[in-house]
């Protein structure tokens, strides 16, 4: 490195983005992902000790893949390469693999490489370095926000351990909101910038789990904000929300604006209103609500409120709460909107809830009477020889598959516990049943 490379490379540390500079470069500087840097976990123990096999990175933007690349390569004393799948081709992986297989014969060093991206790369490109993985000519570190199960070859994934990052918590915005506004040689530390509670709850909140999001909102804030009478940077709500670009929403989601809307966003489906029902999910997603409540709110609706006046209800609330978990946001608020309007257009019936009520009621209150012997399992041992399925009647043996015999134990016999409407598709099946009864 001469000294024009050298100074380079010190004013791009200097000039770089708040983000960039807090990045950590040890093990005990790293904030969250704590289920696989635990120091009893086995990744924590291998970068330790220098021992590490090839892995991929795998989990949403800002949850510190890069950072836990960056943190091997200070703890490694291979030789370290990065690239990235965006920009990079297959001349540049045959440069890394020439220099490994060089620095390997000359100094017995290992050469570890680290791909950001990956899932960009083609299939050609990503087949290239299989051999060089099988080999250990190259130690792969692979980065991507995309499923490796998906997006990475198979045969790379088969040779590779993958760690899957989840967004930081809450807790963990906090800490390295207030580490970057105290740190002097790497922070913003030397502005004496001050940050309230508030601010700091609303930008931890508001981050959703991305800490570069949080580091780039904090940044801005303290360098466009001037200095108060007292000489320090005032970092007030207003301030965050500013940088943030979101409004400040009266929405805490452990009190009762909580609970006032969630129970307006249920009632506006169970009402049959859409345009309310939309509404509300875009107040509790635009105040940072997690979409896999909502999700699990709207399936109990579907279920509770539409039950059998249309089934298909039901079918696309569990779609929608499996398919929010793997898109994510924003995505995931179409998906939301797709299910609510759905919901809340159907049509209504609690048959089947309170069907379940009646009959939770009747064994609590009921004496539980022996379940009718020609019901009971004829397959175990000794039963047949008790009577136990004798007179059972198959029931496709009979027109229409139905025939009339007793299933409720005696003491409730004549008992109704479901009692279809007449409304949407539960006319159906009521119809069917009285269809049915009239032919015994």
């Amino acid at each position: 490195m001469d000294l024009f490379d050298y100074m380079r490379e010190k004013n791009s540390k200097k000039e770089s983005p708040l983000a960039s500079r807090m990045r950590p470069t040890t093990l005990e500087e790293v904030v969250g992902q704590e289920h696989i840097i635990a120091k009893d976990k086995m990744l924590y123990r291998a970068i330790k000790a220098d021992k590490l096999g090839s892995v991929i990175f795998y989990g949403p933007p800002g949850t510190g893949k890069t950072t836990m690349a960056k943190v091997i390569a200070n703890s490694t004393k291979s030789e370290f390469k990065q690239i990235n799948a965006t920009v990079a081709g297959k001349k540049d992986m045959e440069e890394v693999v020439e220099q490994a297989k060089t620095t390997m014969a000359m100094y017995g060093k290992r050469t570890i490489l680290f791909i950001d991206e990956i899932h960009r790369f083609n299939k050609g490109q990503q087949d290239y370095l299989l051999p060089f993985v099988e080999d250990g000519t190259i130690i792969l570190i692979g980065a991507t926000t995309e499923n490796p199960y998906f997006e990475v070859n198979g045969a790379l994934i088969s040779r590779s351990i993958v760690f899957e990052l989840k967004p930081l918590s809450v807790d963990n915005i906090k800490t390295l909101l207030q580490r970057a506004v105290t740190d002097v040689e790497k922070g913003m530390g030397v502005y004496h910038a001050q940050l309230s509670e508030e601010a700091l709850d609303f930008l931890s909140d508001m981050s959703n789990g991305d800490a570069r999001s949080a580091l780039n909102a904090i940044e801005l804030a303290v360098l466009t904000t001037e200095p108060s009478e007292d000489g320090v940077i005032h970092i007030t709500l207003d301030v965050a929300s500013e940088c943030i670009q979101k409004r400040v929403l009266k929405y805490d989601k452990s009190g009762d604006n909580h609970y006032d809307t969630i129970s307006a966003f249920i009632k506006s489906m169970r009402g049959s209103d859409p345009d309310a029902a939309v509404y509300y999910l875009a107040r509790m997603l635009n105040a940072g609500e997690d979409v896999k409540f909502i999700a699990r709110r709207i399936m109990i609706c579907a279920s509770e409120d539409v039950g059998n006046a249309d089934p298909m209800a039901m079918v696309i609330a569990a779609s929608a709460a499996t398919e929010v978990e793997r898109v994510g946001m924003p995505e995931s608020q179409i998906i939301l909107s797709q299910a609510v309007t759905y919901v809340a257009c159907a049509p209504k019936s609690n048959a089947a809830c309170n069907a379940i009520f009646a009959a939770n009621e009747a064994v609590r209150n009921t004496v539980t009477d022996a379940i009718p012997v020609h019901l009971q399992d004829a397959h175990y041992g000794g039963s047949a020889k008790l009577g136990h399925g004798v007179g059972y009647k198959y029931a496709h043996d009979f027109p229409n598959h139905y025939v009339k015999q007793q299933y409720l134990p005696d003491s409730l016999v004549g008992t109704t516990f479901y009692e279809p409407t007449d409304i949407g598709y539960e006319k159906t099946i009521r119809d069917h049943m009285d269809f049915l009864h009239k032919q015994s």
